[in-house]
């Protein structure tokens, strides 16, 4: 097995806030890199456990890193960094850990990259910018000898696939993890899931849909948004068969993006219609009055207000396919609250409800199995 590169993430001013979900999906792990360290000014001199405590525990909210990025400490800038880390452990990498509104650069994240450009480094850019349109990044990476890996550009129409139908002939059980809107944790609970059914003894796998799942290293999947519409089934199938054929996995978690009636960006019917899912796990935001950054419309366009749970459920199962549990986000809620919606919930569906960061997801993992058959290990 290769070697991982060291890299730092780069969050400028964000880490605390839910637009470096990016950072916080890697911090928590899986991740495809070894890091060393976070460069944001705002935070400097402190650690990742200091701006993010639930990174602290040890369960299920440190995620499979276990708590370790915790330590990770906090830079102001690349030359801080460089100046704090030993030669031997040098950051190789910069990544870009932020989801910026549209996928816009901001000039203190460009001006951090430039940086990293003339350094040398590896810049790993998720947003939907490109740093290869970027003359004077593109210059003095060349300069330098820097790479650009830009994880969301568009892939050539040549090198990509038509949706076939043999995913539906496909006996592997896929479990769509789907939210009721966007930034409501379905990454996180895909991942937990996957980490606690192999604890179990399944051999349980997940398809990545965004820039994170690419950045925290799963082997297949492919970045959503990042297709063109034509070919997004088609690569969802690809990426299902590749997986089956190089993992023979027992099930397959699919990795949920925005929701079904966010309507800045619905998304979720091809995991239930072409990728053949057997059932949905269903993240859900009780606490949030209106779809994520759309509140501000709520009393114009009633459209925009969050859907109730019930009535997700029953649009799902109007795609045929049944929902065995829910994830409860609880944004906007504290612990008591979060506690009784869960409770609520769970008499009012009769399904599995869980808080997965306080509660684990072994109920949610129980349900997967009994529904998939799926066999586990003694």
């Amino acid at each position: 097995m290769s070697r991982r590169q060291r890299a730092l993430l780069l969050t400028e001013g964000f880490l605390s806030q839910i637009f470096a979900k990016t950072a916080h999906g890697i911090l928590r792990g899986p991740s495809r890199y070894e890091l060393v360290g976070v460069v944001d000014s705002a935070h400097a001199g402190q650690t990742v456990g200091d701006v993010l405590p639930m990174l602290t525990a040890g369960g299920a909210q440190a995620g499979p890193d276990g708590g370790r990025s915790a330590t990770l400490p906090i830079f102001r800038d690349l030359t801080e960094a460089a100046a704090a880390i030993d030669e031997a452990e040098a950051a190789e990498v910069l990544i870009v850990g932020i989801a910026t509104p549209g996928g816009t650069l901001s000039e203190p994240l460009r001006v951090a990259l430039l940086d990293g450009a003339r350094q040398g480094l590896v810049l790993v850019n998720g947003l939907h910018q490109l740093l290869e349109d970027d003359e004077e990044i593109v210059g003095a990476a060349r300069a330098s000898g820097a790479e650009l890996v830009d994880v969301r550009k568009p892939p050539s129409a040549g090198d990509l696939s038509f949706w076939s139908g043999e995913v539906l002939r496909c006996s592997v059980p896929r479990v769509a993890i789907l939210g009721i809107d966007c930034a409501v944790g379905k990454r996180t609970t895909t991942s937990l899931l996957v980490s606690e059914l192999r604890q179990r003894g399944v051999n349980a796998t997940m398809i990545y849909t965004g820039q994170t799942g690419w950045l925290q290293g799963w082997r297949h999947g492919l970045i959503l948004d990042a297709v063109p519409n034509d070919f997004v089934c088609g690569e969802l199938e690809r990426a299902i068969l590749e997986c089956v054929a190089e993992e023979a996995p027992d099930v397959i978690l699919l990795e949920g993006q925005s929701g079904l009636r966010n309507p800045s960006g619905p998304c979720g019917g091809e995991l239930l219609l072409a990728a053949g899912a057997s059932g949905a796990i269903l993240q859900v935001a009780p606490g949030r009055p209106a779809f994520k950054g759309l509140a501000s419309m709520l009393d114009e366009v009633p459209a925009v207000a969050m859907p109730t749970v019930r009535s997700e459920v029953a649009l799902i199962e109007a795609f045929g396919v049944g929902v065995w549990g829910v994830g409860v986000h609880p944004e906007g809620l504290d612990p008591e609250a979060a506690r009784a919606e869960r409770d609520r919930l769970a008499t009012e569906l009769g399904i599995p409800v869980a808080l997965p960061f306080e509660d684990g997801v072994g109920a949610l993992a129980e349900a997967v199995v009994r529904h998939s058959n799926v066999p586990v290990s003694p």
